[in-house]
């Protein structure tokens, strides 16, 4: 008798709380075994293949590829038990409530019984019902034919499907989406999930939103046809055929951090143009070198790195954090340099681990080896965090200079842009030399400006005399 087994999204670690169905590996009806790949979803740090803990036939699977689930949302069931290849007479999808972590065998056709944090259990759906987010302008209403060209016309009474208000805690898990409920003033209580056992999902909110946007630009159209623009629920004018991309997995994950960067971090940029000629010329004999000690090509992105961890070993203040609870500025012991990689996915920052304990052609080799993992989306949530300094190499896309913003929660970034002949003051002479501009932001609170500007000046002095460096290696 094959009892059939709930595999619910787990915790994938590193505080997320969803993720994005991408890929579904299997089908309903496949045998699968034990710690096979069943998923692939998308967080907002990598893309991860999820393994199934049982072994089986596969019954169900919750979510098409593009939904987002929270943590410890079902993924699919299970029926472990059943022999191999005998998919057509697996439990129905019905049956997975038989599952013993739906609960204790007490639960009724109102409720599974499962319990996660943050939610309970309730009945499903049962019929539509209408919401008021917010109240049509009343001068709209009186005088639509002398309004101004521009109507706020946020919202008017809108139909959306929905359950009873709920009486006990809101069905929803992820925080992210009580969030953006609040933002756009969407009562949950009176919103329907479309997750299992009335689960209230991110999509759910969104096609709440977009219902109240399309009502609002119809109402705007009916009482103020001159209005050519209508106002967002957020309160961003946008022109009522704009394109609206969802901020969601990395690019969502980015903004959260630039903002709140922008938002805790009380930074300054300071910036020094450097000669690089001699860097160059250091770089061209490295990678020349033959014979047995030869070892594989150096980059200029490896030697500016280890030129940062010998810069960070001479003014540690600039590898630290605060903990701005507890009111301290906490001095790191090792420094794990991350660096910005432009992916398909948008911009990710892979973290060389001890990068202070590595030579240069060691930190070009974990460079080259996690960059190669972030075009194919491979890197793990562990390869993404962790960082306490950050080097940023702008000048690939071609541009001098930039005012990079702090990742949080680290204390600095060098930013570094392109290496091109410019006219250059060189032994009294002017000369076409190799030039590089370097800039420094750094976080105001774990220094001030001397230290800042002893560190990007020492930074200059290393490319522009590398034997700077190895005097101090």
């Amino acid at each position: 008798m094959a009892q059939v087994l709930e595999f619910k999204l787990p915790d994938l670690g590193e505080g997320l709380t969803e993720a994005e169905i991408v890929r579904w590996l299997v089908e309903v009806g496949d045998v699968v075994a034990i710690d096979q790949p069943v998923v692939e979803v998308e967080t907002a740090k990598a893309m991860v293949e999820v393994p199934c803990p049982y072994g089986g036939v596969v019954t169900a699977r919750f979510g098409e590829e593009g939904t987002e689930l929270p943590v410890g949302a079902p993924l699919l069931t299970v029926a472990v038990g059943a022999a191999e290849g005998s998919s057509g007479s697996a439990p129905s999808p019905s049956s997975a409530s038989s599952s013993p972590s739906s609960g204790s065998g007490t639960e009724s056709s109102g409720g599974s019984g499962n319990v996660l944090v943050g939610y309970g259990t309730g009945a499903p759906a049962a019929r539509r019902r209408r919401i008021r987010p917010d109240r049509l302008d009343r001068a709209v209403a009186e005088d639509p034919v002398s309004v101004a060209p521009v109507v706020a016309a946020p919202v008017a009474e809108v139909l959306v499907a929905e359950a009873p208000v709920h009486e006990g805690p809101v069905p929803v898990v992820s925080p992210l989406v009580r969030r953006l409920a609040r933002q756009h003033d969407i009562d949950l209580r009176r919103l329907a999930g479309s997750g299992p056992d009335g689960l209230i999902l991110r999509a759910d909110v969104d096609r709440a939103i977009r219902t109240v946007e399309e009502t609002a630009a119809a109402t705007a159209q009916v009482q103020a046809p001159v209005a050519a623009v209508v106002a967002a629920p957020n309160g961003v004018a946008a022109a009522s055929d704009a394109e609206r991309i969802p901020l969601r997995g990395v690019r969502g994950a980015v903004a959260d951090k630039l903002s709140r960067s922008r938002t805790e971090i009380p930074d300054a940029t300071c910036w020094v143009d450097a000669d690089a000629t001699e860097l160059m010329a250091v770089r061209a004999a490295m990678n020349a070198a033959t014979g047995p000690s030869a070892g594989p090509k150096v980059s200029v992105l490896a030697l500016l790195a280890r030129i940062c961890t010998a810069a960070l070993a001479r003014f540690p203040e600039l590898n630290a954090t605060v903990d701005t609870a507890a009111r301290e500025i906490v001095r790191l012991p090792g420094v794990h340099l991350g660096f910005a990689a432009q992916t398909e996915r948008g911009l990710v920052v892979p973290v060389v681990r001890d990068a202070h304990t590595r030579s240069a052609e060691s930190i070009g080799a974990e460079i080259a080896r996690l960059t190669e993992l972030a075009r194919t989306g491979k890197l793990s949530p562990a390869q993404l965090t962790g960082g306490t300094f950050t080097l940023n190499n702008y000048g690939v896309f071609g541009v001098d200079g930039s005012t990079p913003i702090i990742n949080h929660p680290e204390a600095a970034m060098l930013g570094v842009g392109r290496i091109m002949p410019k006219p250059w003051v060189h032994q009294g002479e002017l000369a076409v030399r190799q030039v590089v501009q370097l800039s420094l932001t750094f976080d105001h609170r774990v220094c001030d400006g001397g230290t800042a500007g002893g560190f990007l000046r020492y930074v200059a002095d290393c490319v522009e005399q590398p034997a700077v460096l190895l005097r101090t290696l």
